[in-house]
C-alpha cells in the first residue's frame, strides 16, 4: 500500500486518476493502454477496465502480470481481488480459440475442448458450423470468417485469426528517396514501426488489424509504406472525395508508381486500377427503388462489387471508426484480404468497437499524442473552452421552455458566441484560421458577418478544393467549415481553429477537428483549439463529453469566462 500514489482501483472496474499528482502523466500513458477513459472533470479522471480495452491490450502483446504490475506500481491501495481475477481472466480469453487453415478448410480450433463444446453449443455459433472434427476442432463455413468472429466475441471468447490472406495481384512499387515536389524523404521511425508491426514479415498473426496515429502524423504515409512493403493491388477506402484526391496525389508524390495503375472511384469517375481509391459514400449507395430498410443485403449496393471485381491484396480502411454499417457487412465477407484500419480515435459514438475489433482486426500499433509533439512530428496545442451566456432573457426563456431535442442546437446557435468569435479571430489576426460548427444557418451568419468563404456538403468538390488551396497559399486567412472538414484535409498551415457547435457529444469529431491544426508549423509555432460553449446548457455538457478522448491523450483545456475575456482591460 502506498497513499502516496495517484490511482486507485476499485472492484467495479473503475480507476480513480489524481490530475494534479506529479506521477499523473505516467499514469495515465500506462491506463491508456488497456482501460477507457470516461469521465475527466477538474481534479479526478475515471478510468474503466472493459474486455474490448483489456483484449486490444492481449493482441497488442501484453499479458496479464504486466497489467497487473502497472496497476500495482501507481497504486495507492492493494488490487481487489475480483479485478486481478478478471484481468487475468480476459487476457486468457483472447486467442483461447484460433481460426486455422488446413488446404481450403477453416477450422476453428482450442485446446480446452469444454470450451469447445460450449462454442459448439451457442446458438450464435451453430449457423456456421459444417462439422466437428474432433474434441478440439470444428470445420467451419469459409466465407462466413468475419461472422465467426464476430460470433465469438459476443459469446466472449475473440479469435486470434491465423488462416493467413488470399495473396493478390503483384504490384511492383517502390518509394522515392526525393518526392516528386523535390524534397528528401524517408518514412519516420514510429511510420516504419506501425508497418511492421502490422505486416509481421509476413506471418499469419500479422495483416489486419488498426494503426492509430494522432491527426497530422501521417497515416496515409503509413497506408503507404504497407503497399510498398506487401507489393500488392490495393483498395482504399477514405471518408470523401477530396480524400480520395489527396491519397492519390500523395501515391503519385511518394512513390515510382504510374498515374494510370492509379484509378479513382467516387461519384464523379468509376475507374478500377491496381491502386484503386474510393469512398465510403459511394460504396453505400442504393439505387432509390431498393432504398428499403427491407432490402440490406449485398445485391442492394451496386457498387460492392468493386470489393471483389479484383483481386486485392490488401485494403485499407481510412478514418476506420467512421466505417458504415453496411460496409461492416461485407468486411465480414472478404475477411481472407489483409485489411489496415487507420484512425486518430478507435472511439465510435455508435458503439461499434466490437466489430472494427473482429472484422478489421485489433489495435496494432498506436503513439500517444503528447509523446509525437514532445517528439516535433506534430505541433504543441493549447485547448480552451470559453462559456458565454445568452445575451438576453428572451434566449434565456426560450432555451428554458424548449423541447429536450432543442435545448442543444439553441443553445450551439447562441448569438452570443459571434463577438467571442471576433474577439479570437483580432487576437490571432495574423492566423490560418478555421471557424468549424454543425448548424448550417449558423455558419452561413458567421461567414456573412466576417467576409470568410463558407464550405458546407452542398460544396461542389472542385469548389472545396479550389478554397483548401486558397487558404494553403494564405490567400484566404479564415475559413468557415461544416463536419465536411472534420476528416482528411490537408491545411498544414492552419494554426486556430474556432469550433462554434458539432455533433452533441463526440469524442472523435473533437479529436478530428483539434487534428486539423496538428501538423507542425514551419516556425515551430503552437496551434490554438477553442471551444466556444453556452454555460450551463446541452452545450456545456456535451463539451465535457466532447473532451474526454483528447483528455486522456493528455491534453487539458483551461476554462475561460467570455464576459471577462471581452472586457477591456485597463
Amino acid at each position: 500500500m502506498n497513499p502516496g500514489n495517484p490511482i486507485i482501483v476499485q472492484s467495479d472496474r473503475s480507476i480513480l486518476l489524481e490530475v494534479d499528482h506529479p506521477l499523473h502523466d505516467e499514469a495515465r500513458d500506462a491506463l491508456a493502454q488497456f482501460a477507457e477513459l470516461e469521465k475527466s472533470p477538474e481534479h479526478i479522471h475515471t478510468y474503466r477496465l472493459t474486455p474490448l480495452s483489456i483484449w486490444n491490450a492481449a493482441a497488442g502483446g501484453m499479458d496479464a502480470p504486466e497489467i497487473l504490475e502497472l496497476l500495482t506500481t501507481y497504486s495507492k491501495y492493494p488490487l481487489p481481488a475480483n479485478i486481478t481475477t478478471e484481468i487475468q481472466t480476459y487476457v486468457h480469453r483472447y486467442g483461447r480459440v484460433k481460426l486455422i487453415r488446413e488446404g481450403d478448410n477453416l477450422l476453428l480450433y482450442s485446446d480446452d475442448s469444454a470450451l469447445m463444446t460450449e462454442i459448439i453449443n451457442h446458438k450464435k455459433m451453430q449457423p456456421y458450423i459444417q462439422q466437428q472434427l474432433n474434441r478440439n476442432t470444428i470445420q467451419i463455413d469459409a466465407v462466413r470468417r468475419g461472422h465467426v468472429k464476430q460470433a465469438l466475441i459476443h459469446i466472449g471468447f475473440p479469435a486470434e485469426d491465423l488462416a493467413g490472406y488470399t495473396e493478390g495481384s503483384p504490384l511492383p512499387i517502390q518509394m522515392r528517396d526525393v518526392t516528386l515536389q523535390g524534397k528528401d524523404f524517408e518514412p519516420r521511425q514510429y511510420q516504419q514501426a506501425a508497418v511492421s508491426t502490422f505486416y509481421a514479415g509476413g506471418a499469419p498473426s500479422g495483416g489486419s488489424g488498426v494503426v492509430v496515429l494522432p491527426c497530422g502524423a501521417g497515416k496515409t504515409i503509413v497506408g503507404i509504406a504497407t503497399i510498398a512493403t506487401l507489393q500488392r493491388a490495393t483498395l482504399i477506402l477514405t471518408p470523401n472525395t477530396v480524400a480520395v484526391r489527396q491519397w492519390i496525389h500523395e501515391i503519385l508524390d511518394k512513390t515510382n508508381i504510374p498515374p494510370e495503375m492509379i484509378g479513382e472511384y467516387t461519384g464523379e469517375k468509376k475507374e478500377i486500377a491496381p491502386i484503386t481509391v474510393s469512398t465510403y459514400q459511394i460504396l453505400t449507395y442504393r439505387r432509390p427503388q431498393e432504398d428499403s430498410e427491407h432490402n440490406t443485403g449485398p445485391e442492394a449496393y451496386p457498387h460492392f462489387s468493386l470489393f471483389t471485381n479484383y483481386d486485392w491484396g490488401l485494403i485499407i480502411y481510412d478514418e476506420v471508426h467512421l466505417l458504415p454499417a453496411p460496409v461492416f457487412r461485407f468486411t465480414a465477407e472478404i475477411q481472407a484480404r489483409r485489411r489496415l484500419g487507420l484512425t486518430a480515435t478507435l472511439v465510435r459514438e455508435d458503439g461499434c468497437e466490437a466489430d472494427v475489433f473482429s472484422l478489421i482486426g485489433p489495435k496494432k500499433y498506436d503513439v500517444p499524442w503528447r509523446e509525437l509533439e514532445h517528439q516535433g512530428w506534430i505541433a504543441t496545442a493549447e485547448c480552451h473552452e470559453i462559456r458565454v451566456s445568452f445575451p438576453g432573457e428572451d434566449e434565456q426563456l426560450n432555451y428554458a421552455m424548449g423541447e429536450t431535442r432543442e435545448k442543444y442546437r439553441l443553445a450551439a446557435e447562441n448569438p452570443a458566441k459571434l463577438n467571442v468569435v471576433r474577439h479570437l479571430i483580432d487576437k490571432h489576426k495574423d492566423a490560418q484560421i478555421l471557424i468549424i460548427g454543425q448548424y448550417i444557418d449558423q455558419l452561413k451568419i458567421l461567414a456573412e458577418e466576417l467576409k470568410a468563404p463558407v464550405l458546407t456538403g452542398r460544396t461542389a468538390t472542385a469548389q472545396r478544393e479550389k478554397l483548401y488551396e486558397q487558404f494553403r497559399r494564405g490567400e484566404i486567412k479564415r475559413l468557415v467549415v461544416s463536419k465536411v472538414a472534420n476528416f482528411a484535409i490537408d491545411l498544414p498551415d492552419a494554426n486556430v481553429a474556432i469550433q462554434v457547435s458539432g455533433t452533441f457529444g463526440s469524442r472523435q469529431e473533437e479529436a478530428q477537428r483539434l487534428g486539423r491544426i496538428l501538423r507542425p508549423k514551419a516556425d515551430g509555432g503552437n496551434a490554438y483549439f477553442y471551444s466556444v460553449v453556452t454555460r450551463d446548457t446541452r452545450d456545456q455538457e456535451f463539451s465535457a463529453n466532447r473532451q474526454l478522448f483528447l483528455t486522456e491523450q493528455g491534453y487539458r483545456y483551461l476554462i475561460e469566462d467570455a464576459e471577462a475575456l471581452l472586457t477591456p482591460q485597463p
